[in-house]
């Protein structure tokens, strides 16, 4: 262990991952709970797709992913409002076009040295100092969100219409969770990759809804168990030499199936 974290980029990785899940976790609860838990895999793909398309075009891939997979997620949102095209149909079509651009950009481009499996399954080593700087900055955002607004996601979580009806304003909580649901998935997305970051999203609000039955216990759980589920996961990663993102997505499996197998032995 003392070994494993000599490492700057260990140590960068752990303080990340830790920052992600929590706010994954928290992002989650809402969007699980509300049947909109696959936002994270759509916005993971277009992510993906901005990624290639930075590289080919020799720009910075984090300066040009963030505001591209934003608007994604603003676009998402208002196509899902759209009654003739429901919210699943909406993020297949934003999946499957960001999918087909990023891997046509990346086939056609010459002389351009692209690690795709780093964009797929994500790499410890792409971690810096300024991923560190915004997940900071993005675990206190979302922190604050809950400990000020807790009553008014809660209504919105569970009852919209109602939520709607006592004055709260749900199309301007949509698209806050729906910025802060990109940018988890963005920087994520370079521990995990495109093709896992929305695992982070929606595991640990399903364990934790099969050990805790209230809203505030649901995403204290989730926090807790995205957490631990990360830190086991990175720690075996490193002693088995395996992928760092898939690692992680089978701790929380296996928590997952545990956390499943325990709530039928008491029901």
């Amino acid at each position: 262990m003392i070994e494993m974290f000599s490492h700057p980029f260990m140590i960068r990785a752990l303080l990340v991952g830790l920052m992600i899940s929590v706010c994954a976790a928290l992002v989650g609860v809402s969007l699980v709970l509300r049947k909109n838990s696959m936002i994270g895999d759509g916005l993971s793909h277009t992510a993906f797709s901005a990624f290639a398309l930075a590289t080919v075009l020799g720009l910075t891939p984090l300066y040009f992913a963030l505001p591209i997979v934003v608007i994604a997620s603003f676009f998402v949102l208002r196509l899902s409002q759209n009654r003739k095209l429901h919210g699943d149909a909406a993020i297949a079509v934003l999946s499957a076009s960001s999918l087909a651009i990023g891997t046509l950009a990346i086939s056609l481009s010459k002389g351009v040295n692209i690690d795709l499996n780093s964009y797929l399954f994500g790499s410890i080593l792409a971690v810096g100092w300024l991923d560190v700087v915004l997940s900071a900055i993005l675990a206190f955002a979302i922190i604050m969100l809950y400990v000020f607004a807790y009553h008014r996601i809660f209504a919105i979580t569970f009852d919209e219409e109602f939520a709607k009806s006592v004055g709260i304003k749900t199309g301007v909580y949509d698209a806050i969770f729906a910025a802060i649901c990109s940018v988890v998935v963005v920087l994520g997305m370079r521990l995990l990759g495109s093709l896992l970051i929305s695992s982070l999203i929606i595991f640990p609000t399903l364990t934790a809804m099969r050990l805790r039955k209230s809203f505030r216990g649901i995403a204290l759980m989730a926090v807790c168990v995205s957490a631990l589920a990360f830190v086991i996961g990175l720690v075996l990663s490193y002693l088995l030499a395996t992928p760092t993102g898939a690692t992680v997505v089978i701790v929380n499996l296996v928590v997952f199936v545990v956390a499943a197998l325990v709530r039928a032995i008491k029901d």
